[in-house]
Parts: structure tokens; sequence; C-alpha cells
């Protein structure tokens, strides 16, 4: 008895370990691509949409099923780093997203680097030198947007122009661009004000701007937040232009700004207005299909420009993956490192936010197909050009 006895547990735990051995190997079968974006805090108007464009993500990508593990990170780089660190170590993904600004995104792209994990980021950033090889960049760069504002202020005699950003990289970002692309253009920045993402007024900032008298306003920020300064300026009777970026055009903007975003200039991605493109564009038909998809599913005039960053991220990933797995399997560095080659060797990715074409040394991959610019009239945006 003893004898039979032991045959039984030997057939039980050759049973078990080849039931575990099946386990692992479907997992291993399983591309884990980990998110942290900002659900809460400051930047919550920019990880909403994208949390809510997580949802369009089909099963699988290339026929492999995807995990998708998210988290909020607040918006803060120091939280955004800590998620980075648990997704790449404890979950073990062969992608990573995030985060929904600069500051995080920065902050997540280096620890993709350290562990050389593909990262997608959410928020546009600059790159140290040698440190750029694992991250590609959906939002477009804050100079191919700059040179639109800055050629439609040269357009209408603009000479004199004062700017109010966000006290952080992404107000940097484009008080450098500004130096770089709009002195040598031949304006002049006059005042220079910032102020934090979390403010609540900028009274002082306005004042001051209003008193240099420029011809024009530039407004570095992003998300709802932007649309403080907008109504501050005009409530204290500035009455010029005033230019925002790409990372305020969404319709709370419109419905936070209310009377003072009429007239607004406003830098954007095409996934803004598809319905307004030539059938010619190749964003055209991305872009429709985002927004028919995200509008059924959350109301009318819902989308956003961060939303869709996701969503191109998803686009990117139908690519490349395919093209990973000849090689490796996911979970293993050989996938990653053929998902990242394959970043590189896939050419003219249509999205709904321009066509990406990435290189080695540039990780945005985007040129003029990914911008146009828009105007606010009546409530509702019009394009310009």
């Amino acid at each position: 008895m003893t004898k039979t006895w032991t045959n039984r547990l030997l057939a039980c735990a050759a049973v078990a370990w080849a039931g575990f051995g099946a386990l692992g190997h479907a997992a291993a079968q399983e591309l884990r691509i980990g998110v942290t974006i900002s659900t809460t805090g400051p930047a919550a108007a920019l990880g909403i949409p994208q949390k809510n464009s997580l949802a369009l993500w089909p099963a699988e990508i290339g026929g492999v099923p995807i995990k998708v593990i998210q988290l909020d990170d607040a918006g803060d780089p120091t939280t955004a780093t800590t998620n980075a660190r648990r997704l790449i170590t404890e979950d073990k993904v062969d992608v990573i997203l995030g985060s929904s600004t600069t500051p995080p995104t920065i902050a997540v792209s280096n620890v993709a680097f350290e562990n050389q994990v593909v990262h997608f980021g959410l928020g546009p950033m600059a790159f140290q030198p040698g440190r750029e090889k694992w991250s590609v960049i959906m939002p477009q760069p804050v100079p191919l947007m700059a040179r639109s504002l800055f050629e439609h202020m040269k357009a209408n005699n603009v000479t004199t122009v004062g700017m109010i950003g966000f006290a952080d990289s992404w107000g940097d970002l484009w008080a450098g661009v500004f130096k770089s692309i709009a002195e040598p253009m031949g304006l002049k920045l006059v005042a220079d004000e910032r102020y934090a993402r979390a403010d609540t007024s900028v009274a002082g900032q306005a004042l001051k701007l209003v008193a240099a008298r420029p011809d024009a306003i530039l407004v570095a920020a992003s998300g709802t937040g932007a649309a403080l300064p907008q109504v501050a300026l005009r409530e204290r009777g500035y009455q010029g232009p005033i230019y925002q970026t790409h990372g305020a055009v969404t319709k709370d903007f419109i419905r936070i700004a209310g009377k003072a975003a009429e007239g607004v200039i406003m830098a954007s991605g095409p996934v803004m207005a598809p319905e307004l493109q030539p059938d010619s564009a190749l964003t055209k038909k991305p872009g429709q299909a985002y927004v028919d998809a995200y509008e059924a599913k959350y109301g009318k005039d819902t989308r956003t420009q961060f939303g869709a960053h996701v969503f191109d991220a998803l686009t990117i990933l139908q690519r490349t993956v395919p093209v990973a797995l000849k090689t490796a399997k996911p979970g293993t560095p050989e996938f990653r490192e053929a998902l990242r080659a394959a970043l590189d060797s896939e050419k003219e990715i249509a999205a709904s936010q321009g066509v990406f074409n990435f290189t080695p040394t540039d990780r945005y991959g985007l040129d003029a197909r990914a911008k146009i610019l828009l105007t606010v009239k009546d409530g509702g945006f019009l394009l310009i050009k």
C-alpha cells in the first residue's frame, strides 16, 4: 500500500508540475503593459482621458493577449518613479506608458532607460544626451508646435511677447524654444511670469503682463490650468491676442475660460478636428476612428489630445509587436530589444496625431503633418489652418 500511495503522489506531483509549466508558458505568451498616469491631482484633466482611452484597447496585439496594469502618480515625479520601478521589477512589463505631464514623464524615462524597457512618454520632454534609446514620445515636440504659433505672430505683426507658464519643465521648454526659434524670427520677450500647476490665482502675474504692454501673450500651460491666466488677463483688460500651447486644447478649457476663450489661438494636434481634414491627410482616418470610438463611449465633444496619445501608442504597438514577435517572446530581454528596434525600423505609421517615423536620434518621429492651428469662436473650435 505504501508503494501504491507513493506512486500516486508522484503521479499527482507530475501533473502539478506539468500544470505549473503550462501556466508559466502561458504567462510568457502574455504581453504586459504598465501605465503610470495622473488620474488625480492637478493633471487629472490629462490623465482621466488617457485612462478612458485604455478602455478602448483590444484584448490582444499581434495575436498575443495583453495585460494592462495601470497606476496613478497624481503628477508627482517621485510617485511616477516608484510606479515605474514596481511595474518593471514586480509586474515584469515589456512596455511602459507615462506619465501625463513633463516632469513625471522624465522620471519614467529614466527608469525605463536603466531597466531597458520600451517606454512611450505621454508628456513632451527633452532627453539627456545618450539616454533616449528606450523612450519614444507621443505628444508633438515643442519646437514643431511653437514654430506654428510664432509664424502666426509674425504674420499678424506681433513683435513683442509676454509669457506666462508653469513653473516647471513645461514652462522651461517653452521659454527655451522662444529663445531659440522666436528671437531669430524677430520676436522679443518683454515679460516672463510663472505659476504653479496647483495655483488658484495668477492675478499678480497678469497685472505685470498687462503693464508690460506686449503685442501678444503666450500661455505655456496645459490642461484646465491653462484657463487660469486666460481668464485673468481678460479680466484685467488685456485686449491683445493670446496664444496657447497644444497642452491646452480641450473642451474643458473652453468651458472653464468661458467668454475669455473667444479668439484664443492654439497649436493643436490634428485629432481635435479630423472632420475638417482633407481626405488625403493620413491622420484623418485614424483620427476619426479614435474620435468615433471615444465619443460613442464617453459622450459628444469629449475627445482630447491626451487620450489620443494613448490610442496612438496602441497604433504603434500594433505595427511593431508583430515584428518583434518574429524574434522573441514577450517577457524576455530579447523581445524588449526586438520591440525597441522595431520602433526605428517601421516607417510611416499613420496615427491620429501624426505620422510617426522614429529614428535613433529623433524620438518624436513627427513632422508638419502633426499640427494644425485652431481658434475658439462662439464656444467651439474653428480651424485656422
